[in-house]
């Protein structure tokens, strides 16, 4: 029987199952290779925010005088955790649903737009990724994201549009 969970607001905050977040992070840190590639891992899911990191490494190098890490890199680390957002956010409004099922909701999800403004160089031992879904909706979600040096300085941001249905 499902459980009658209701939706998230502000009074009524969302905590997801651990066995939810455990799928969410495998599909999103070993099903989509790439992200094993990026060497993208996450450090949070919440409905609100999700979290990750980069660890730099030679194989993200964009340009070799500075060590600084390539703009794909961060574009791509934006869109992924994005998308994650956004896979969070969809996980939050089905509550009612089995952890499992809500998992094979994402199936469907793409981008539609990335926008990324590089704001100072890349140059870190370590990068932290941030997003947040601004607006959900039946068809498109709106998201908003940020790359951090390890010191926590600004390096990037970036906005995306995905197709959620």
């Amino acid at each position: 029987m499902p459980k009658t969970t209701p939706h998230a607001s502000a009074e009524n905050p969302v905590e997801f199952e651990p066995e939810f977040i455990k799928g969410l992070t495998k599909i999103f840190e070993e099903s989509i290779v790439f992200n094993t590639v990026l060497g993208l891992k996450i450090a949070s899911i919440t409905p609100q925010r999700v979290v990750g990191f980069i660890a730099m490494k030679p194989e993200l190098v964009g340009h070799y005088s500075y060590n600084r890490v390539h703009g794909g890199v961060i574009s791509a680390g934006l869109d992924a955790m994005g998308g994650l957002a956004v896979m969070a956010a969809i996980g939050a409004r089905h509550m009612d649903e089995e952890p499992l099922q809500r998992l094979h909701r994402f199936s469907k999800l793409g981008t539609i737009d990335l926008r990324i403004d590089y704001l100072r160089p890349g140059i870190s031992d370590r990068f932290e990724l941030r997003a947040e879904v601004m607006r959900l909706g039946s068809r498109v979600a709106s998201t908003r994201m940020e790359f951090l040096g390890a010191d926590g300085k600004l390096m990037s941001t970036g906005a995306g549009a995905y197709i959620v249905s």
